[in-house]
């Protein structure tokens, strides 16, 4: 049996699944405490959980075809400001470089109260006659500031980089770290790209150390698969990626567990809820797709794309806040910080004469509810206690526990409350739900959702003290995903090759398009992504002149089909009824190319007592496994071929291309190949439509089946 193996680096436990790589079934789960204080840091409990798997379920080295490791380790760095000083060099000449001393002074960044990352410059004038020597002359200065990791940075860097790029060299000959801006994006923007690069720069020494420690290990233990590390948006790349741009492991752990949700649930629109002891991870699905967007360190934007992860300080080991004995608020402290066992995980014999007393875990702090008994046992009132009370927790959750104990331990609050045990626990579940509502709600307003087919999927093991009660509470639809307590490790497990080219472009040319593409294409297979699965979007965002190209690929022996499970066409058109919210006979396949469908149905809209009518066909483009890929309000839609797509494409621009004074309006076009969707929106020209397309399609048979639609731009 050939085996993939994630690793779940938390601030707790580090979690291993061992995956068998045909059918995608966990065939083991091992866990083990993070060894923060090891000598070798956490790179000793990696290899403990790699050891306890493979020794667990018979796995030889030989047999592990993936290994891939995600860690929290940047993200905690940042957080406790345990991050090198950075000094910045910075190169240029006249007036240009005299307004890049401005743009690439940092200063401090606060990453936490008290908590600063520092960072000191120093100007290289590069039309000095000796470059290298007044370049060794910075490093040197900013050193004796207790600099330890660098950075380069260069106004146009982006165009030409040879400056930043001799400065790292020259950083490495001395054994220093060293980060140029250039690498870290390819955006025009030096102040954005510069504290971007710093932040790099600064987890860098840390980073470094952990990476090679790993690495190492997986190599002692005889595993030939190179080892990946998770990224911040959802892919894998490589260790040497790492030692170069360890920024993007940051906010690796909820993009680890929001893949693994996608790869087991088949979700259209929904709202990711990863539930832990302490806080809740919530993200974004649309359209089958995670949504993505700049993260921001220290409440400053940087030119880091990650998933859009926003944390709430509420999860299953939440406390309850209390004022004159009675309950007014959940969270955030967390009985683990309290040092209190929760009242639901103990035996129901040991809650004993229980007396409500109140407690502040931490200086400053509010006082939160404490059971103590009789007979010396302590524990605390918990959201996990909560919803095992109030019945949201079924017997298969994870977070399933003895609610006789904590309905022993709740007696006490419900008492003060004058209210009944069940009573006090939703009102306490009712606080957590005010707090992740408010967060749930601004993304779906923020990616324009639609509430009525937005799903709520938890994760984690805390998953089922939080959702069910919440999606209640907002009035959606929810369900608890498979393998919930590890569905971060498996989405490790299961990761793909991942790689992003942004760059600032005024009016593109088909060159400058097909040169981003090839770029990333390439990164992605530098990262060890097999050539042949690489696949690539583009994006033309002609508001801020940047072409941007995703690509992304599996490596050698992942079998991608392996989990499709195909649906007869009457139930993806049942869903597609459902998702529009009309009877089915209405609807009509438009196109499909065997594996997706373009369903279209006819909307009439009467204005004016019915004097004027308003048409619009509406769009769900649905894959056999019932995911919408796609959802318009109005498109045309063709079922062409690779040999004929050229001809139908020039039929759809003739319709839909609008002429006005600000300029020509093509509309979005959109060619599905198999089950990708080549976005070709955003386009200036109808040749670079076609020159795009065709790239997309180079190798395909001329009578490979294509589907083609498009919307006008006010219509998308």
């Amino acid at each position: 049996m050939k085996v993939r193996i994630g690793i779940d680096v938390g601030g707790t436990f580090t979690d291993a699944v061992a995956i068998d790589n045909d059918t995608y079934e966990v065939i083991g789960v091992v866990k083990t405490p993070t060894t923060h204080d090891a000598k070798e840091g956490v790179a000793a409990g990696i290899i403990q959980v790699l050891h306890k798997v493979m020794e667990q379920c018979n796995i030889a080295p030989e047999d592990v075809v993936f290994i891939a490791h995600g860690t929290t380790q940047a993200t905690n760095a940042l957080l406790e400001g345990d991050v090198a000083k950075v000094g910045v060099v910075t190169l240029g000449q006249g007036l240009q470089g005299a307004k890049s001393k401005g743009d690439t002074s940092i200063g401090d960044i606060e990453l936490a109260p008290g908590k600063f990352l520092r960072s000191e410059n120093s100007y290289v004038d590069t039309s000095t006659q000796d470059l290298d020597g007044a370049i060794r002359q910075a490093l040197e200065e900013l050193k004796g500031r207790g600099c330890t990791s660098f950075v380069a940075a260069e106004a146009f860097s982006v165009d030409d980089p040879a400056n930043e790029n001799r400065t790292v060299e020259l950083c490495r000959e001395i054994s220093l770290p060293g980060t140029a801006t250039n690498d870290i994006s390819k955006l025009y923007g030096l102040k954005i790209r510069t504290r971007t690069a710093v932040v790099n720069a600064s987890i860098m020494p840390k980073m470094l150390e952990a990476a090679t420690m790993t690495d190492e290990s997986i190599k002692a233990a005889s595993i030939e698969s190179p080892l990946m590390v998770m990224r911040c948006d959802g892919g894998v790349m490589t260790v040497d990626e790492v030692r170069n741009r360890p920024i993007l492991t940051i906010l690796s752990g909820p993009a680890a567990g929001v893949a693994g949700a996608l790869m087991y649930e088949k979700l259209t629109d929904g709202i990711f809820f990863e539930v832990g002891g302490t806080s809740t991870d919530i993200s974004c699905v649309k359209d089958g797709k995670v949504m993505i967007r700049y993260a921001e360190v220290g409440g400053h934007k940087t030119y880091l794309n990650s998933l859009d992860v926003r944390t709430v300080g509420i999860g299953g080991g939440s406390m309850v806040e209390i004022r004159n004995g009675k309950a007014v608020n959940t969270g955030p402290r967390s009985a683990h910080i309290a040092g209190l066992e929760y009242e639901v995980y103990t035996p129901e014999d040991k809650i004993v004469e229980p007396r409500l007393v109140s407690v502040r875990p931490m200086e400053g702090d509010p006082e939160y509810a404490c059971i103590e008994c009789a007979n010396g046992v302590r524990v605390a009132l918990t959201m996990a206690g909560a919803a095992n009370l109030a019945g949201f927790v079924r017997e298969e959750d994870y977070a399933y526990g003895n609610v006789e104990a904590a309905r022993k331990a709740w007696k006490p609050l419900a008492d003060n409350m004058g209210c009944t045990v069940e009573e006090a626990a939703r009102k306490v579940l009712d606080f957590a739900a005010a707090k992740n509502s408010k967060v749930a709600s601004q993304l779906i307003k923020d990616y324009e959702m639609d509430p009525r087919h937005t799903v709520f999927v938890g994760g984690g093991g805390g998953a089922a003290t939080v959702v069910p009660h919440l999606a209640q509470t907002m009035g959606h639809k929810f369900y608890i995903a498979k393998n919930a307590p590890v569905i971060s490790t498996i989405g490790v497990a299961l990761a793909m090759v991942r790689d992003m080219v942004e760059r600032s472009v005024t009016n593109p040319t088909d060159e400058d398009i097909i040169s981003v593409r090839r770029e990333a294409e390439l990164k992605a297979i530098q990262n060890g992504a097999a050539p042949g699965t690489v696949e690539v979007s583009v994006e033309v965002d002609t508001q801020r002149n940047i072409v941007r190209a995703i690509a992304v690929g599996a490596t050698e022996m992942r079998s991608k089909d392996r989990m499709n499970q195909k649906l007869e066409l009457d139930k993806l058109l049942d869903i597609v009824a459902e998702n529009l919210e009309v009877h089915r006979g209405g609807l009509q396949v438009a196109a499909q190319n065997g594996v997706m469908y373009a369903v279209q149905y006819a909307k009439v809209e009467k204005k004016l007592f019915g004097l004027v009518k308003k048409s619009a066909h509406q769009l769900r483009l649905i894959d056999e496994e019932g995911v919408i890929r796609l959802q318009k309000n109005n498109a045309w839609v063709r079922q062409t071929t690779v040999a004929q797509w050229e001809k139908d494409l020039e039929w759809i621009l003739e319709e839909l291309t609008e002429y006005n004074d600000g300029g020509t309006n093509l509309p979005n076009v959109y060619v599905v190949l198999g089950k990708r969707i080549i976005d070709l929106s955003g386009m200036q020209s109808p040749e670079q439509i076609v020159s795009l397309g065709n790239v997309e399609l180079t190798g395909c048979r001329q009578e490979e089946p294509l589907i083609l639609a498009a919307t006008k731009r006010v219509d998308a």
